[in-house]
């Protein structure tokens, strides 16, 4: 039988359960955390689950490429960070370990996890409500919304974002994501940013010469750069070398 992985992006999970009832006692937090947990794999049934963690910004690739990716994001709560040992041995507890590796991001660690398990012919959903997962939609890939109930599919993305599942990288590239600090093009924004990618099949066709007329196509012709930067931020990687073994995450054995 092909495993079905449950893989949650931690932080995008207990931030949110904490920022619903902020400076709650740890106890209490790790208890409504734990809740969230049960309740997804016992609606997801999977055979393996993995919680992912964030390794830090600080000297990723990302932060390597571009010096102002995320760097103006809020620092997490002193007392959530606190928790997050207490959490972790909760999770634990319920038989889902943690993955987190030094300078990696959870969002690639999840992308390529869940890569080479459809590759393999397994079936993966990924909890987590970041529109970013979007890309990975396919072949095996789901993403559930935890909070809201939901898929989150290519039809959702579409009505979210105003683009199909295939052009969201172009979209955000020319667009830009102020959240995360991905530049996109100076003075593009989100209204431009659609009617480019509706009119263009790709950021090549659009950067042609005179392919936009006008001061539109001189600032497109002149940040270029910006534009294809922005891409490789948002474009998540699937290749990392994790050394890891998917039979250590068996749901069902409780540490």
């Amino acid at each position: 039988m092909k495993p079905k992985l449950l893989l949650v992006d931690g932080l995008n999970l207990v931030r949110r359960i904490h920022a619903a009832v902020p400076n709650e006692d740890a106890e209490d937090l790790k208890r409504r955390c734990l809740g969230a947990m049960d309740k997804a794999l016992r609606q997801h049934k999977p055979s393996h689950a993995i919680l992912v963690w964030d390794g830090g910004h600080d000297n990723s690739w990302r932060r390597q490429l571009y010096p102002e990716y995320k760097a103006h994001r809020k620092p997490m709560p002193e007392d959530l960070a606190r928790a997050l040992p207490l959490l972790d041995t909760g999770f634990a507890s319920l038989g889902v370990r943690s993955v987190r590796q030094q300078d990696l991001e959870a969002d690639d660690l999840i992308a390529t996890i869940a890569s080479k398990v459809s590759a393999a012919g397994g079936e993966v959903v990924i909890l987590s409500t970041d529109k970013g997962f979007g890309q990975l939609l396919g072949r095996g890939i789901a993403q559930w919304d935890h909070f809201d109930g939901h898929w989150i599919d290519a039809e959702l993305l579409q009505q979210k974002v105003g683009v199909p599942q295939s052009r969201l990288l172009d979209y955000w590239a020319l667009a830009g994501d102020s959240g995360n600090g991905i530049p996109g093009i100076p003075g593009i924004g989100k209204k431009t940013a659609l009617e480019l990618v509706s009119q263009f099949d790709s950021l090549k066709a659009l950067f042609a010469a005179d392919a936009v007329p006008g001061k539109l196509g001189e600032r497109l012709q002149a940040h270029q750069d910006e534009a294809r930067l922005s891409y490789r931020l948002v474009q998540l990687r699937r290749d990392l070398e994790l050394k890891l073994n998917l039979s250590q995450f068996r749901v069902g054995s409780p540490t």
